[in-house]
């Protein structure tokens, strides 16, 4: 799968390796669509991620696991995982969108982001201020030292339509109420989710997704998620990260981090190399979830690398009943 010299090498192996990951999550999750158990969601695809990782011929670090706030058993930082061989970092999360699983709502996925080590920002589980746009958009076009109003209006600009004719996706959270408002206040139509940010950050880059830009607070770990992916599909994402209390900041300082009012492109974000993947759990505006049937079921997922930008949507169908290690987690 990897060169002779242990080092990050990108070929087809690993693209499918990724793929096979986050399938392998997604389809254990999608065993709680609907049932109202987050937790247990969560659990079913922590538990397949780890069993396929754990079974791929890499000397992999967790860099970017579980946020702490989940209390269900998750991935830490520093988790190593793999059967030995190319050291990379990992990026992932088994389960973006616990509560739309639970729900059986929009846009729950199964991510996972390869990179060489030190490719991703060490990012604690804080909340992150987070802008993206698509691949069209210039850089200075959109920036967090911005007003609201100034990023709407030179987007609009850029994009040659009417600020009314945009859209700006937001978590619909109490936090958000103010910048809700002054989207509002400017004409822009608001896509508000539930949960799925990696995804909302995503559609700002694909084609006919309606979305113009993503903004708001949201969880540090899942922007650098969001970022590795943009790095793929093209797109600018700037984040910041944002400290509630000196418990929260303690967190950064033991993260390597010094300026905690820094503002990270995406490229300090997710900086080398990367391969992307993540595989839709429910129905979303990128992927759709997945179909279970007596004996099989199939996956829709999308894998990406940096450095070709070649994205490549996946449908697969899994045979069920020929048990395999992933396999045996999710029967």
């Amino acid at each position: 799968m990897f060169d002779e010299g242990k080092n990050f090498t990108v070929n087809s192996n690993l693209v499918l390796a990724a793929v096979e990951v986050t399938e392998a999550s997604a389809l254990a999750a999608s065993l709680l669509i609907g049932k109202g158990d987050e937790k247990m969601a969560d659990q079913k695809a922590v538990d397949a991620m780890r069993a396929a990782l754990n079974n791929l011929d890499i000397e992999g670090t967790v860099v970017i696991g579980e946020g702490e706030r989940d209390e269900a058993p998750r991935f830490y930082t520093g988790e190593k995982v793999g059967k030995g061989g190319a050291k990379i970092d990992i990026a992932l999360d088994p389960l973006e969108g616990t509560t739309n699983t639970a729900k059986y709502s929009q846009n729950a996925l199964s991510v996972i982001a390869f990179s060489s080590e030190s490719g991703f920002l060490n990012a604690p589980d804080v909340y992150m201020d987070k802008i993206a746009v698509g691949c069209s958009i210039p850089k200075g076009i959109i920036d967090l030292d911005n007003t609201v109003e100034e990023n709407l209006k030179n987007l609009a600009n850029e994009k040659s339509v009417e600020i009314s004719d945009m859209v700006a996706c937001i978590l619909d959270r109490p936090r958000h109420a103010q910048l809700i408002a002054r989207v509002r206040e400017t004409g822009t139509r608001i896509a508000l989710i539930s949960d799925g940010d990696i995804a909302a950050a995503i559609a700002t880059a694909r084609p006919n997704s309606g979305i113009d830009i993503y903004m708001g607070l949201g969880g540090a770990p899942e922007g650098v998620l969001a970022a590795a992916a943009m790095r793929c599909i093209g797109g600018q994402v700037q984040g910041r990260l944002i400290f509630r209390n000196d418990v929260e900041k303690s967190r950064a300082y033991n993260c390597g981090i010094t300026d905690i009012n820094k503002k990270y492109d995406m490229m300090e974000l997710s900086g080398s190399e990367v391969v992307f993947a993540a595989t839709g759990v429910t129905d979303g505006s990128i992927l759709r979830g997945v179909r279970r049937y007596v004996d099989s079921a199939t996956t829709h997922s999308i894998v990406m690398h940096s450095k070709t930008g070649i994205v490549r949507m996946i449908e697969t169908t899994h045979n069920l009943t020929r048990k395999s290690l992933t396999s045996q987690v999710f029967i």
